[in-house]
């Protein structure tokens, strides 16, 4: 590496600033945009529904907001939007400058190539998070007045704003080791996240803490909803971390993916293809 190159933290700050626009602006971003309105379009249907048919019953007795809101973040957010978001943009951090055939411009500049990576990675977090967390919070608000008050779960708000923060830095550090070592990132980031984590989730052992979602789980200050067999069978063989040990975990995740996936940055040829 040319002695006088950039420091790693200073590169970084460059490519965050170059990527950032293009990842906001993205059709990318417009189609996770629109994902990420879908809770907001059901919310906003369970208060008109509400206001015109009264509230939700389970067996007779009405459902609290809170309760809604609750099985909204463990079913859209934490099992499906989270892992989606993850997958799209961690896997085309690198894949994506391959395939438009312009990752030659960015590792001829004389910075090294693993702040590229990182730079990408910084800009995703923020994209995502300018994506996820206004979205909770207008659910939050259009949800829980029904049946109770809004100051009654901030509380909650907050741990699970923090929970999916911590839950798209921990996915998209594996995503993007996975984009910039393998290739056909996108097909092994789904096959990971809708096939492996699901189905050891289910049983005991230790294969479950190979997973992100383990760790995230413990953190969701919401009980976990009965909506399916899979569910049941969930709460069976529940085993929950202690926070500190997810948090931990997350972190370690986080850190190694990123480091895994500079590694890969640095020692892989990528062959442009006619």
């Amino acid at each position: 590496m040319n002695p006088q190159a950039p420091a790693l933290g200073t590169s970084a700050a460059r490519i965050l600033d170059l990527s950032l626009g293009q990842m906001l602006w993205s059709r990318r971003s417009v189609f996770l945009a629109i994902l990420v309105a879908g809770p907001i379009a059901l919310a906003l249907a369970i208060r008109v529904a509400t206001a015109a048919f009264g509230p939700p019953q389970v067996n007779g007795a009405a459902v609290a907001g809170n309760a809604i809101f609750g099985m909204m973040i463990w079913l859209l957010y934490l099992r499906f939007i989270i892992p989606v978001l993850g997958v799209f943009y961690g896997t085309s951090l690198i894949a994506d400058e391959v395939d438009d055939k312009t990752i030659t411009y960015l590792f001829t500049r004389p910075i090294p190539r693993s702040a590229v990576l990182l730079g990408k990675y910084l800009a995703y977090l923020v994209c995502t998070t300018l994506l996820v967390l206004p979205s909770v919070m207008l659910v939050y608000f259009l949800v829980v007045p029904l049946g109770g008050t809004i100051g009654e779960g901030f509380p909650s708000l907050l741990k699970d704003l923090g929970m999916l923060a911590l839950g798209l830095a921990a996915y998209g550090a594996v995503f993007a080791w996975v984009g910039a070592a393998w290739k056909r990132p996108l097909v092994i980031g789904l096959v990971f996240c809708f096939g492996w984590e699901p189905a050891v989730l289910l049983f005991p052992g230790y294969l479950k803490r190979l997973t992100v979602a383990y760790y995230i789980q413990a953190l969701v200050p919401h009980a976990m909803p009965q909506d399916s067999a899979v569910s049941m069978l969930m709460q069976v063989f529940h085993e929950v971390p202690a926070v500190p040990v997810s948090l931990a975990a997350l972190a370690a995740i986080t850190v190694l993916g990123l480091w895994a996936a500079g590694r890969a940055v640095e020692n892989r040829e990528y062959v442009l293809e006619q």
